[in-house]
């Protein structure tokens, strides 16, 4: 009997050396517990950011989170390493592809790292972060003037962007369209040419007109600093 009540005390000492849970999972947990909170205090800001700098910025910040809290598991062997890989598994559990994630964690860990090897900002306010404080508000208050990142840019980006792609193929469809129908005769390589040279010449001006507008609005957030 004896016996039989030591070999139960010793499973029942081991199912609690057992982790309920990896340290991933764990560090998923609680980073997406915290970031439902700092999110709702962002929100409440108002911000205007560009999509890929606010969910950058918002990634490396939560790594910085799990990677303080892997430091306190005892099954965490690196703790930064475990934070990306739970970045890595949020990824895969939000439905982005399989070869997007690759090269969106590859990107991150090029991002969090300054070329001096310290951590990046994000990172950094996210690692020191705690329970209760404004830290991923802290974060984006030190880019709210920076015009490269801000919503409106992004946007005069995407229509410049809209409008050299479409206006250029528009344009190239109507001179081929053009060509064929009211000179005929030319081969197909030279109707594509002309096809081709009146799209850049529409796309090039577009392209140019860009550059000269990004210029202006950051000589002006420049001089505005």
């Amino acid at each position: 009997m004896d016996e039989k009540r030591n070999d139960v005390e010793v499973e029942t000492e081991a199912e609690k050396t057992i982790p309920d849970i990896s340290p991933v999972d764990a560090c998923i947990d609680y980073g997406r517990d915290i970031l439902a909170i700092q999110i709702g205090l962002v929100k409440d800001k108002n911000y205007d950011f560009a999509p890929e700098f606010r969910d950058m910025t918002t990634q490396l910040y939560l790594i910085g989170i799990m990677w303080k809290y892997a430091e306190g598991l005892e099954h965490a062997e690196d703790p930064r390493e475990t934070a990306f890989s739970a970045m890595e598994t949020m990824l895969i559990r939000d439905g982005i592809k399989p070869k997007d994630i690759g090269k969106r964690i590859e990107f991150l860990r090029k991002m969090s790292r300054l070329e001096d090897g310290s951590n990046a900002l994000a990172v950094a306010i996210g690692y020191d972060s705690r329970a209760g404080d404004h830290s991923l508000v802290e974060v984006f208050e030190h880019y709210v003037d920076e015009i490269q990142v801000s919503g409106a840019f992004w946007r005069l980006y995407d229509r410049v962007k809209k409008t050299m792609l479409y206006g250029g193929l528009f344009i190239a469809f109507v001179v081929i369209w053009f060509i064929t129908l009211f000179m005929p005769g030319n081969s197909t390589i030279a109707i594509l040419a002309a096809g081709l040279m009146s799209a850049a010449l529409f796309v090039i001006p577009v392209f140019l007109v860009g550059l000269l507008i990004y210029y202006l609005k950051i000589k002006k957030a420049k001089q505005s600093t």
